[in-house]
Order: structure tokens, then C-alpha cells, then sequence
């Protein structure tokens, strides 16, 4: 079983930063797949964003690109995600997700990550 505890999030204006950190304990950290997904209201579930197990490899949807980074301190237990040049349309709760399975193509989909966070709230104001 894998505990995974968000923290980080808040209220920013547009154009704004905020760094979201996501905490794991009960499984060696360095075993599992890291990623980022967010859903705002009325929407589905998102995936932003996704690291390996050695933080090699990442993966980001596209209209994230270029303003957030995803990455892991494997020593620390801890996966983040830096969001730059923050958007109204970032506004979500943002959730953090642990894959056992190793990096795949199909990472992109909730059901490929076994373990979830409990949400943090991002919310940019125009």
C-alpha cells in the first residue's frame, strides 16, 4: 500500500507560480511511476503530467508544455510539479498518482496508476 499526500496548493493570479509536492510512504518511492492529473470543475479528469522511475522520462499534455515541469527526489520521497505562467484555466484540483507498473505508453490514463492523493486545490484568478 502506497500513502501519497499532496500539499502546495493555493490561490494565485495569472502569470503566477506555485510548486506542488507530493509526499509517499509505504512502498520504496523509487519503485513506482509518478504522475500528475487534475480535474476542474464540471470537467473530467486530466492528465498533465508524468515522470519515470528514475526521472529519466517525462511526459506532459500539451497545453502544460513549456510552463510546468514534473520532477522526483527519489531520496526525499517526493514527486513535484512546478507550474509557471499559471492560467485561469489551470483552476483545478490537482491530484497526485503512483503506477507500480513502469513506464508505458498508455500512461496518459487514470487506470494505469494504482495509488492516489487526496487532491490539492489550484485556483488562478484572471
Amino acid at each position: 500500500q502506497v500513502q501519497l499526500v499532496e500539499s502546495g496548493g493555493g490561490l494565485v493570479q495569472a502569470g503566477g507560480s506555485l510548486r506542488l509536492s507530493c509526499a509517499a510512504s509505504g512502498r520504496t518511492f523509487s519503485s513506482l511511476t509518478m504522475g500528475w492529473f487534475r480535474q476542474a470543475p464540471g470537467k473530467e479528469q486530466e492528465f498533465v503530467t508524468a515522470i519515470s522511475k528514475s526521472g529519466a522520462t517525462t511526459s506532459y499534455t500539451d497545453s502544460v508544455k513549456g510552463r510546468f515541469t514534473i520532477s522526483r527526489d527519489n531520496a526525499k520521497n517526493t514527486v513535484y510539479l512546478q507550474m509557471n505562467s499559471l492560467k485561469p484555466e489551470d483552476t483545478a484540483v490537482y491530484y497526485c498518482a503512483a503506477g507500480i507498473r513502469g513506464w508505458t505508453s498508455r500512461l496518459i490514463a487514470a487506470m494505469e496508476y494504482d495509488y492516489w492523493g487526496q487532491g490539492t486545490q489550484v485556483t488562478v484568478s484572471s
